[in-house]
């Protein structure tokens, strides 16, 4: 395996990123109510057998090819997203699902500060900035914070299908390092 790249095996991380992203995608859509009659409640199959098992098995695998990072982000993910999807139809407070989503923010932190490649690290931070705002949302009940929070959600997804794509794709995945500015000299 190629030491010069840090998003592990390929094809674990590229159905890691599809996974993750078309459940964001489905699940912010929702969340935004952008498209009539299209619910947050209506991405439950999707986050249940998409975000959740595949996620999960897809960590499995990325595990045993000691792919410590993206395994365990996907794993922890792929829980996540089984748990919200099986409790998504239980009557719960909103104070109970807003600390769902802050718990659910935290795990996404530490996968954001725990390193990896660019995309990756953005991926878990927009998640991570999502599922804050859905849990403050929720706390506040506050449907406009909510909205925003889905948008999140949804550039979250968007993300991660491309970051996908791009290795798929052989497409950049990184911004080309820009030389400093006329007269500038480096020192050091």
């Amino acid at each position: 395996m190629d030491n010069d790249v840090s998003a592990g095996n390929g094809s674990t991380v590229v159905a890691g990123r599809l996974a993750l992203g078309v459940t964001l995608l489905a699940f912010g859509l929702g969340t935004t109510g952008v498209i009539d009659g299209v619910t947050a409640s209506d991405a439950v199959s999707v986050a249940h057998y998409v975000g959740g098992v595949a996620l999960f098995l897809v960590g499995l695998l990325a595990l045993r090819d000691r792919d410590t990072a993206s395994g365990t982000g996907y794993a922890a993910l792929g829980a996540l997203w089984f748990t919200w999807a099986v409790s998504a139809g239980s009557h719960t407070s909103a104070d109970a699902a807003g600390l769902f989503m802050l718990l659910f923010a935290l795990v996404a932190l530490s996968l954001t500060l725990g390193g990896g490649d660019t995309l990756g690290q953005a991926v878990y931070g927009l998640l991570f900035l999502a599922m804050l705002v859905l849990a403050v949302a929720a706390f506040a009940d506050s449907s406009a914070l909510a909205k925003a929070g889905g948008w999140v959600a949804v550039v979250s997804g968007a993300l991660a299908w491309y970051a996908a794509t791009a290795l798929l794709a052989h497409w950049p995945t990184a911004l080309p390092r820009r030389a400093a500015g006329r007269g500038v000299t480096a020192t050091g």
